[in-house]
């Protein structure tokens, strides 16, 4: 993504990818781009397997990797553009294993361990 922003850089209003003369790429022409580039950038194992096969799948991979990186879930439903709710109806078994993680936080904020920054913040707000 990087060497595709440095070469053509970004739409006006912050999009990857603009039709050739600027403005939005058709859903048709996403379907085509999107297949061609699984072609260059996957095994052909992969390009013959459901994996990534189509765009939605690039969101659903980074929403479950914000959760699973433990980005609060209020700024991963704002980014995704979903309410909380949508969000953990969807994604619930992307964060359904994470108590053992989440006892380790509560027990550290308890113990009044050094936790990060936006940890803090709200610990010192209801202070």
């Amino acid at each position: 993504m990087r060497e595709h922003i440095e070469e053509f850089g970004v739409a006006p209003d912050g999009r990857l990818f603009q039709a050739a003369e600027g403005g939005l790429i058709l859903t048709k022409e996403t379907a085509e781009v999107w297949k061609e580039a699984r072609k260059l950038v996957l095994t052909p194992e992969q390009v013959a397997s459901p994996f990534a096969d189509v765009p939605y799948s690039a969101r659903h991979t980074a929403v479950s990797g914000w959760l699973t990186a433990g980005v609060d879930k209020a700024e991963v439903a704002r980014r995704a553009g979903h309410s909380i709710a949508v969000l953990l109806r969807f994604y619930a078994k992307v964060i359904s294993d994470r108590e053992e993680h989440s006892n380790a936080l509560i027990e550290r904020f308890l113990n009044g361990e050094d936790l990060d920054e936006g940890v803090r913040g709200g610990r010192q707000a209801q202070t």
